[in-house]
């Protein structure tokens, strides 16, 4: 089997169109076009081709998730369930079932974040932290639970909070000053912010309740 050309992609300038015996076959980004020493006019054999045509799934599938990644920092097992969705059968609009990824090629672009540093769930951490500390109050115990639903194991969280500067007791005034119009009674907004997962020490010294009665 012979390449007859290769051509560069409209949609996407970095990848590019192999055709084979004059046929469209599969696509490369430029990187793996180069490693792989696909050329026009060589003959290649079957064992190559498959070769080829899983360096070409394993490109558009890293591409993607590369892509999921740069939006926000991204924990392991966020980027984990993210693959494992790519990983389903699909049914396309004609009624035909259409294989997911294999395990293979997900596995080799987990491997490739975490070794280009793209997944580190320490840098999550840290991120998810400050990101909720600057947009709004947030109790450390909130902080913690969303962490462990990320998949953050408890050593990692411990460890961001304690380098964090944040207090909880800032981020209760945070609270009071956006919700006082929703919650002008002192009582109610202590029930609130209870809910919020806040100490009620704390909800006590910012709202200044004083002494309550048993």
């Amino acid at each position: 089997m012979k390449v007859t050309s290769i051509t560069a992609q409209l949609r996407d300038k970095d990848r590019v169109n192999v055709s084979v015996d004059g046929k469209y076959l599969f696509s490369l980004d430029i990187a793996q076009l180069s490693d792989l020493g696909v050329k026009v006019g060589r003959d290649y054999d079957d064992f190559d081709i498959e070769k080829f045509k899983l360096e070409s799934e394993f490109g558009k599938v890293y591409a993607r998730t590369l892509e999921y990644c740069l939006v926000r920092p991204r924990s392991r097992r966020e980027v984990m369930d993210y693959l494992r969705k790519k990983s389903r059968p699909i049914r396309k609009k004609n009624g035909q079932i259409s294989p997911g990824v294999s395990n293979g090629i997900t596995d080799r672009v987990m491997s490739r974040l975490i070794d280009r540093g793209y997944i580190d769930d320490q840098k999550f951490a840290s991120f998810w932290v400050e990101n909720r500390h600057q947009k709004k109050g947030i109790s450390t115990y909130k902080l913690k639970f969303e962490l462990r639903a990320k998949g953050i194991d408890n050593s990692i969280i411990e460890s961001v909070l304690n380098d964090s500067e944040r207090l909880d007791c800032d981020e209760i005034k945070k609270i009071i000053i956006k919700k006082q119009s929703r919650y002008p009674d002192k009582q109610k907004m202590a029930t609130y912010l209870i809910r919020q997962g806040f100490r009620f020490d704390d909800i006590k010294e910012s709202l200044d309740l004083g002494e309550t009665e048993d």
